[in-house]
């Protein structure tokens, strides 16, 4: 895929195309399993929001085989892989002042996780 442009954009939208990619991609995690978010920052496009780089969690579910964004904005490739939904308790993101049952979800895909 090219890189988009403001052009090509809408035509895209318009025609609704999904992320999920029907690839047989074995997932690294699994529900339960803790993971810590890699500390990258990329010069270009990434969906791993800086508040949460470096930080531990737990994977809640298996959203499936997607696009990786990252790669995909830059024109590279689709790299199919698995989008997680993680976990992570609030007093991890916001410090031992945060209520202790806050949490957040996010959405990451592998490229973004490692084993903790």
């Amino acid at each position: 895929m090219p890189k988009l442009t403001a052009e090509t954009v809408l035509p895209i939208l318009r025609a609704g195309d999904s992320a999920r990619l029907p690839d047989d991609v074995p997932a690294k995690f699994k529900p339960g399993q803790s993971v810590r978010v890699r500390n990258l920052n990329p010069l270009g496009h990434t969906r791993a929001p800086r508040y949460i780089r470096g930080k531990t969690g737990r994977i809640d579910r298996d959203h499936g085989v997607m696009v990786f964004p990252d790669t995909n904005a830059a024109g590279t490739g689709k790299k199919p892989q698995h989008v997680y939904s993680v976990r992570f308790e609030g007093r991890e993101i916001w410090g031992p002042d945060a209520p202790s049952k806050e949490a957040i979800y996010v959405d990451l895909w592998d490229d973004y996780l490692d084993p903790a």
